[in-house]
């Protein structure tokens, strides 16, 4: 990896990355060193996260945002569903999952809930 602090580096490699997150999208014919490696690596997170694009794209895509809603309702003690991943995304979800529900604090759930139930916002 180069200089990411160059902003020319900088702008190829994030453009990179973010088209290697997008599994419908293949590396370009031509590109730029730090197209490459923004590609690679987005490609890779992709892949530890929803599994080989060789064995198919699953139907919902897991991404560090949808981790992290599976880790706040692990946090705040939530039932989740899991219909529509594979398998394998299911066990990234589990990890991420359990590891919020190890952080449950049901004094703050009950904080949490009365706030909410104050503000009228009403969790389903």
């Amino acid at each position: 990896m180069q200089d990411i602090f160059n902003p020319v580096y900088r702008k190829d490699y994030f453009e990179g990355f973010s088209e290697g997150l997008n599994p419908m999208l293949s590396l370009r014919d031509s590109y730029s060193d730090a197209y490459y490696e923004g590609f690679q690596l987005g490609r890779e997170e992709y892949e530890n996260l929803n599994g080989k694009i060789t064995n198919g794209i699953p139907k919902l895509i897991v991404t560090t945002k949808v981790l992290e809603d599976f880790l706040l309702a692990g946090m705040l003690g939530m039932n989740i569903d899991e219909s529509g991943y594979t398998p394998y995304q299911i066990e990234i979800i589990q990890k991420w999952y359990q590891s919020g529900v190890e952080k449950y604090d049901v004094y703050s759930n009950r904080n949490l809930l009365n706030i909410l139930d104050q503000k009228g916002i009403d969790l389903v």
